[in-house]
């Protein structure tokens, strides 16, 4: 397992620069971009700057895990659909230039005029489609488990059976519903076989961590842990150096 960052709170403010300067400070070994923040990653790039962005990482020796997109496709209006699905793959393009593998995306709810298995399988060939423009870019989608009901795992596990492109992968998202039902372990081998990357949160927190990581490790899972924390703090880096050693407590037992 590798542990990254995902500049979600802590980060957000960080221009380029000071995300791999910080990086290197804590030993995370790469980073998501959420798209919207301070790294200026994003699809305004001119083809010299995407080249100078990947140089950068591979100068810093890091790793431009992906980008981190809001990209959904639940909506019921096919116009907004539509510009969502154009968005990704645009992402697509700007992930494979300055070097990543794959982009974030998610389901962000279920509308409560649309019958779920409609929208559940509206979501799942959106995904297929992106998937697909994906693979010509060696992109993968990772589909982050999100949004109200459709991160309630049997109803993720539906939008992936759908979206059973190959290059459809989930990005496990440690929410505090994985325990419901039949609880984490069911949960989780639900989707197991499709993990793309895990974003984990604050490591100290109820969450089951050595439940997740033992999982993880009989998985065999070898991908990107990446820390997406919101709780404000006025050292993230200080932080980030404490979690980083309660990581590698977790991920190698």
């Amino acid at each position: 397992m590798k542990l990254g960052l995902v500049t979600y709170m802590w980060g957000a403010d960080w221009d380029l620069p000071t995300v791999l300067k910080n990086l290197q400070l804590t030993g995370f070994g790469g980073v998501e971009l959420r798209t919207g923040h301070k790294h200026g990653v994003e699809l305004t790039l001119s083809t010299a700057e995407r080249r100078d962005v990947a140089k950068r990482f591979s100068d810093a020796g890091l790793t431009f895990v992906g980008v981190g997109s809001a990209c959904e496709y639940h909506s019921s209006d096919p116009a907004v659909l539509k510009k969502q699905i154009e968005e990704t793959k645009a992402y697509i393009q700007l992930c494979h230039d300055c070097g990543g593998s794959g982009v974030k995306v998610r389901p962000n709810g279920l509308p409560a005029d649309v019958p779920v298995e409609k929208t559940v399988e509206q979501i799942g060939k959106a995904l297929n489609e992106v998937a697909a423009y994906g693979e010509g870019y060696g992109v993968e989608i990772r589909v982050e488990v999100h949004g109200k009901g459709t991160q309630e795992l049997p109803v993720f596990k539906r939008i992936m059976d759908i979206g059973n492109h190959p290059g459809v992968k989930t990005c496990w998202n440690c929410n505090p519903v994985d325990l419901d039902g039949k609880g984490l372990e069911y949960n989780f081998n639900l989707v197991k076989d499709r993990l793309g990357t895990i974003h984990i949160h604050d490591l100290i927190s109820t969450y089951p961590w050595k439940q997740l990581f033992g999982m993880l490790r009989q998985a065999k899972f070898t991908g990107w842990t990446l820390l997406e924390e919101g709780a404000k703090t006025t050292d993230p880096v200080r932080v980030m150096n404490y979690y980083r050693l309660v990581w590698e407590q977790l991920a190698h037992g």
